[in-house]
């Protein structure tokens, strides 16, 4: 096991963001709470067909996040163990809304501490009130014309309202 004061701890909180949802953001909240600092990586979407371009989900958490100093936004694409390292972050911070989740994310979470031994996985559940909500469903109930508002910031609904006026498909 590696040894580490909480001060050297510097927390990475990795996803696609497509969109960001009121989940993301209470758990991002959550990891300034406990650790200070946290990175989100915004995850380049390779195989999915996404409802945002890869900018667009960067500039909407940064615009999110603009008074909030201790968040910094970044993207990347390859292995999350690659981004760890180039970020100097020694904790993964990953929610859980189901035992479905935890399944998935336990094996990642060996995965990468078999890569890379010296990087931790912290899992936060999701608050109740967000414990349902899936970027996949928003992205499902958005582009047969419902309404997100009850998952979403009010900045993804802006973005989408004009990419809808521009013409852009959803």
């Amino acid at each position: 096991m590696v040894e580490r004061s909480s001060r050297s701890i510097r927390a990475l909180y990795p996803g696609t963001f497509d969109p960001p949802t009121l989940g993301h953001i209470s758990l991002i909240e959550r990891a300034c709470s406990l650790f200070g600092d946290v990175t989100v990586a915004v995850a380049k979407i390779s195989g999915k067909d996404p409802l945002l371009m890869y900018e667009q989900r960067i500039n909407l958490l940064k615009q999110i996040f603009s008074g909030n100093p201790n968040v910094k936004i970044i993207g990347f694409t390859g292995l999350l163990v690659d981004c760890a390292r180039k970020t100097n972050s020694n904790v993964i911070v990953r929610g859980l809304r189901t035992i479905s989740d935890f399944d998935v994310e336990y094996r990642m979470s060996t995965i990468n501490n078999i890569v890379m031994p010296e990087l931790e996985t912290v899992f936060l559940m999701s608050e109740p009130e967000y414990s349902f909500i899936s970027s996949t469903f928003v992205k499902q109930i958005a582009r047969e014309g419902g309404d997100i508002s009850a998952f979403v910031p009010g900045a993804v609904l802006e973005l989408l309202k004009e990419l809808e006026e521009n013409g852009h498909n959803i």
